[in-house]
């Protein structure tokens, strides 16, 4: 059985290394589902507005909604596409 000495040095390195590969498994986002449909709180927090702006986004016609029961739903490809400027999609 060989005997290894650890230095400072050593474990600076592997804490680095480790660090790196942590990085490279848990990007920020990676593990979110993508929902294909959204809700206002959801969009607000996406769009970083708040609740009177996205009703004017809703009454002016530049953010498409589904209202279920008592709740709005957003398609997720209609904020992508509102936040890279094309307007909602149809």
């Amino acid at each position: 059985m060989s005997v290894e000495i650890l230095t400072k040095e050593d474990l600076s390195q592997f804490k680095a290394e480790l660090l790196t590969e942590i990085h490279k498994i848990i990007r920020p986002g990676k593990f979110e589902a993508k929902k294909e449909w959204l809700k206002s709180y959801e969009v607000r927090k996406m769009l970083n507005i708040s609740p009177g702006t996205l009703q004017t986004l809703r009454v002016n016609g530049t953010l498409q909604f589904t209202k279920i029961g008592g709740s709005l739903y957003y398609k997720h490809a209609d904020i992508i596409s509102l936040l890279e400027g094309n307007g909602a999609s149809e």
